[in-house]
């Protein structure tokens, strides 16, 4: 009868304890629920600006991402040009980054056989970016097609030096994107920042600046915190998105994305970082909204 007793008893604190551990793992999840919940609903702290790429929505009609943009704290959309530029101004966004004066990627400044097109495309352009109210309007290198790095930033010099003059009369900023030649810009001449600091400097405007993409220096150089605190003067603008592969923001990736943040706000950066991942998830907006609260440092 004791054996029988103290079985019972023992099965009975058994049975007690399961119980308030599965109360406290519930509690603890529901917990963690509304403090997720409660962070969600938290206004952001804008230390940074926060832009989003057009082409990775491509398939949302732009007032629906400018609408659901507005309601995530984003503040612009990037890579836009003049088309769409009424929608983002019905909706009180801006265009960070304006695009569609260049070519293409691969056919840039750094080749002669291109500046005659490329002026008259850019004076065109410049104008218009100015009269809209905006600063920046991105530019390429173009591909080596062998040219060696002196030569390509001694076209380069020559092919910007007089857009980035009528840049100046109007007060906006034309902007080099730093791709990377390793994974998906195969012969990019612009693929490091060292490259891309060298034009700046023999430029010497601060109408010339740099667009640094996270993801595309991670790729071809890494370090990316070390090199843009020491190169942050020439750069103008930054594009996230996660390595390898381009997607979310998350932790199947190899950025620390806060830290990086919080590196470019220690720098006084007052420009835009634009969310630039294709995103691989169902609720593509979802992710968009986690990478914006993840970035909010």
């Amino acid at each position: 009868m004791k054996n029988f007793n103290r079985r019972a008893a023992l099965k009975g604190l058994l049975t007690t304890t399961a119980t308030l551990g599965a109360l406290g793992t519930a509690s603890a999840s529901s917990m963690e629920t509304a403090q997720t919940a409660a962070a969600e609903a938290a206004p952001l702290l804008n230390n940074i600006k926060q832009s989003v790429c057009r082409w990775c929505f491509q398939d949302m009609p732009l007032d629906d991402l400018c609408v659901k943009a507005k309601e995530m704290g984003i503040k612009g959309i990037d890579l836009v040009g003049p088309n769409d530029w009424p929608t983002l101004k019905k909706h009180g966004l801006d265009s960070p980054m304006c695009n569609g004066a260049e070519i293409n990627l691969t056919d840039g400044f750094n080749d002669p056989r291109f500046h005659a097109q490329l002026h008259k495309q850019y004076a065109a352009m410049i104008p218009k970016v100015a009269a809209a109210g905006y600063t920046n309007l991105i530019c390429f290198s173009g591909s080596r097609r062998g040219m060696t790095d002196e030569v390509g930033l001694t076209n380069a010099v020559k092919g910007l030096q007089p857009m980035v003059e009528l840049a100046a009369k109007h007060k906006v900023v034309l902007v080099m994107e730093l791709l990377n030649s390793k994974v998906n810009h195969p012969d990019y001449q612009c693929d490091r920042t060292s490259w891309g600091v060298a034009l700046a400097k023999r430029l010497g405007s601060e109408h010339f600046k740099l667009l640094y993409d996270i993801y595309h220096m991670q790729i071809d150089e890494g370090d990316v915190i070390h090199t843009l605190t020491d190169n942050h003067a020439y750069i103008a603008h930054y594009h996230t998105a996660g390595v390898p592969g381009r997607h979310e923001l998350d932790d199947n990736q190899e950025l620390n994305y806060p830290a990086i943040m919080r590196a470019i706000k220690a720098t006084g950066f007052q420009g835009y970082v634009a969310q630039e991942f294709i995103p691989k998830q169902p609720d593509k907006l979802a992710s968009l909204r986690q990478a914006v609260r993840l970035c909010d440092v």
